[in-house]
């Protein structure tokens, strides 16, 4: 039961962290990848915007994985592990399709953050 409960919260998180939930992005990744970008820019101003984008990509590919390692665990009941290099694999490609999405409608202009960071900094 403990371990059920321990899966399910993991799953939660993973959850709030993935681009899965529409919401998450104010609230947990942008803080996320607002924070990589703080401790570039204490080693280099220039490095603010490359850390934050790598944070924000850290940010959703942790949500994606822990998602799918709680979910093989729970439904096949740790009885047949998927495939290491195949989840990873998957993880890493939707979670850098998503971030590259965000980029284009940022440089699009479609997405706007000036305000945002107006506020934050």
């Amino acid at each position: 039961m403990l371990k059920k409960l321990g899966s399910g919260f993991l799953f939660v998180l993973g959850y709030l962290l993935s681009p899965l939930c529409w919401w998450n992005d104010l609230i947990f990744n942008l803080p996320i990848a607002y924070f990589f970008g703080w401790l570039g820019e204490k080693i280099s101003p220039e490095l603010f915007l490359p850390c934050a984008i790598l944070g924000y990509w850290l940010s959703n590919l942790v949500g994606i994985l822990l998602m799918q390692f709680v979910a093989v665990d729970f439904f096949q009941d740790g009885a047949k592990k998927g495939n290491l290099k195949k989840n990873l694999l998957t993880g890493l490609a939707s979670s850098t399709v998503y971030t590259i999405a965000i980029l284009g409608l940022l440089k699009l202009n479609i997405l706007d953050t000036a305000s945002l960071f107006a506020v934050i900094k």
